[in-house]
């Protein structure tokens, strides 16, 4: 009989990256794999640590892990928490190993000499952030490219740098040779990702080099960006969105809109850098989508720093906003700040900003109703009810009727829902 696996995947596009390859490894050895609740062989939780939230998710999801379990299986913690608590984590008789970020992508051969019979400690797995498999068999549609790990920047409240390490840039060719076979396999979209991408450089190529060569790649597909610092935006990079291969979309950070709370945080850009990049992108593609995330809460912040940042969003009109009320990290530089904020008014700004997240997506999308988009659809379900995106990251649901996953169908948007995910509806040209 097949032994079967089942995988959980907390957090970042990055980590769910890594689980598709980590799935794809499993199922091309022969393993059946299962959903998170049913028994099988081997449980592989993949962790986030960022947030206070993400510490609880992903516990949950290893106790959940611990108690489906049966004699003979065995439990794997990886990833960020897996890093960053590896020694309570490993005190814990329940689970088997615990594999940090610098192993992650030999968990495969660790549990294959288990099994074998061949006992293994993780610190003897093969060290490297950019040895995982060609996703072939995953939970997305849409291929994930890891073109980067790790982070320089060491914002005040992040802990990153500590779990993923400094910045590190993949060769240029594995990247490209990533594109190329994935094209093969069908794929239609690629999403470029990683920890901080508009850190990308690799032997004097930098982010727009780099987006530019993938472009240059022949096949029938399109490229999306993950994830993106403001520091990335430059000319050349604005310039690759003339070419019709790349979506119209970027998910860029904000964090806050007060200068005085982005300097407490440590970033590397000030409201009037952050909008000229904005106005730039606007000027010359009307339309172009804009999500990004924002954290209330942070120390110090005031009413008037909170309320800049309502200013903020309104102007730039996001389609969505990521909202995180701050969770203090130990080992940060913010967690030592002083006038820390209560929890109820964190959660009170955090829903003041829910809100008006909700009033702009509407909005940002019901500017396209009778117009045209070109939608992946991603997955049919029993009912026949396709769901897919636009290339401006607009979700639809379609009658799936004749429909085919991966496949680009031209969409002639009709409505959009006030469901929970504000979703498109329409028909196929």
């Amino acid at each position: 009989m097949k032994r079967k696996a089942a995988f959980k995947t907390l957090g970042c596009r990055l980590n769910q990256y890594e689980t598709d390859s980590l799935v794809t490894d499993f199922y091309n050895a022969g393993y059946e794999i299962v959903n998170f609740g049913e028994k099988a062989d081997v449980y592989i939780v993949n962790t986030c640590t960022v947030t206070n939230q993400g510490d609880r998710k992903s516990k949950y999801a290893i106790n959940k892990a611990v108690r489906t379990s049966g004699d003979d299986s065995i439990v794997v913690v990886a990833g960020c928490m897996a890093t960053n608590q590896k020694e309570y984590l490993e005190s814990r008789d329940d689970i088997t190993y615990v594999v940090d970020n610098k192993t992650k992508s030999s968990v495969f051969s660790l549990v294959d000499s288990h099994f074998k019979g061949e006992l293994l400690h993780p610190s003897a797995l093969k060290q490297d952030i950019f040895n995982y498999s060609l996703v072939e068999k995953g939970f997305h549609t849409r291929s994930a490219i890891k073109i980067q790990d790790g982070c320089d920047n060491f914002c005040t409240f992040c802990i990153v740098p500590s779990v993923r390490g400094r910045a590190v840039s993949r060769p240029v060719n594995d990247i490209l040779d990533n594109v190329r076979r994935s094209v093969d396999l069908g794929n239609k979209e690629m999403v470029l990702t990683g920890v901080n991408i508009s850190r990308y450089d690799f032997e004097g190529l930098n982010f727009g080099d780099l987006v530019e060569k993938i472009l240059e790649l022949p096949g029938n597909f399109r490229v999306r960006i993950s994830s993106i610092e403001p520091e990335g935006l430059t000319d050349k990079f604005i310039t690759q969105f003339e070419n019709p291969k790349l979506c119209p979309h970027l998910h860029l950070c904000l964090q806050s809109g007060s200068d005085k709370v982005l300097m407490r945080m440590h970033r590397f850009y000030t409201v009037d850098q952050y909008m000229n990049a904005i106005n730039a992108f606007h000027s010359r593609f009307p339309g172009f989508n804009f999500t990004t995330d924002v954290i209330v809460g942070f120390p110090g912040e005031t009413d008037g720093e909170f309320q800049e940042t309502l200013n903020i969003v309104n102007e730039v009109g996001f389609s969505h906003i990521h909202t995180f009320k701050y969770s203090r990290r130990s080992g940060t530089r913010a967690d030592r700040f002083p006038d820390q904020v209560n929890e109820k008014l964190k959660a009170e700004r955090s829903e003041i900003l829910r809100k008006l997240s909700d009033t702009l997506k509407f909005n940002y999308r019901s500017n396209f109703i009778g117009k045209k988009q070109t939608v992946l659809i991603e997955r049919i379900n029993p009912k026949g009810i396709a769901r897919g995106y636009g290339e401006h990251y607009i979700p639809f649901k379609l009658h799936g009727s004749g429909t085919k996953e991966n496949t680009f169908y031209q969409v002639h948007l009709t409505e959009i829902l006030k469901d929970k995910e504000f979703s498109a509806v329409g028909s196929i040209v």
